[in-house]
């Protein structure tokens, strides 16, 4: 039997050099400020998702407790604590959502991609979460895919966005949206 090497998750040195510059832009002892932004950094360094094992890296970058960063990264549900999609559609659900539509938004995308809330297509493209409220109201039904809402929404714009996101070899970046 073969014994692996154990290789904890590291950030890069130029990420290091990022953090460190975050952390300085609090004063002494207050490092703990910089814990969202290293989070955010942490999930999109390694694989879309927060195991303990990243948390507590993080923790020992920040000097601080492993469980207040258990409580950051448990309480917003911006932090995945399982691996996710390469697409992550998050639907708001929220009362005026919910009036304009949204339970039919989520039932339709739960039917086109074979899966139901919180879980991930077996090809690893789609998760589907509920999300409370995104602060468009004025457009629902509506979800975030990434950094990009899509709203006013109907089965013919989901399946179009879904059809265009199948497509594409990776996610698009901010600046290359699908409409």
């Amino acid at each position: 039997m073969e014994i692996m090497a154990y290789n904890p998750p590291r950030f890069s040195e130029e990420r290091l050099a990022q953090v460190r510059k975050i952390v300085g832009q609090f004063p002494e002892g207050r490092q703990k400020s910089a814990l969202i932004r290293v989070l955010h950094m942490a999930q999109e360094d390694f694989g879309g998702h927060l195991t303990a094992e990243v948390m507590d890296y993080v923790a020992d970058l920040l000097a601080i407790s492993p469980i207040e960063v258990y409580e950051v990264a448990t309480f917003y549900t911006m932090f995945n604590l399982k691996p996710v999609g390469k697409y992550m559609l998050e639907v708001c659900h929220t009362g005026p959502c919910m009036l304009r539509g949204a339970d039919k938004t989520i039932a339709y995308l739960q039917q086109k991609l074979g899966i139901k809330v919180n879980e991930t297509t077996e090809d690893g493209f789609f998760t589907l979460k509920s999300a409370e409220c995104l602060g468009a109201c004025g457009y629902a039904p509506m979800m975030q895919c990434g950094e990009h809402y899509y709203e006013n929404l109907t089965e013919e714009k989901i399946d179009a966005l879904v059809d265009a996101w199948q497509k594409q070899p990776v996610p698009p970046k901010a600046w290359e949206k699908i409409d």
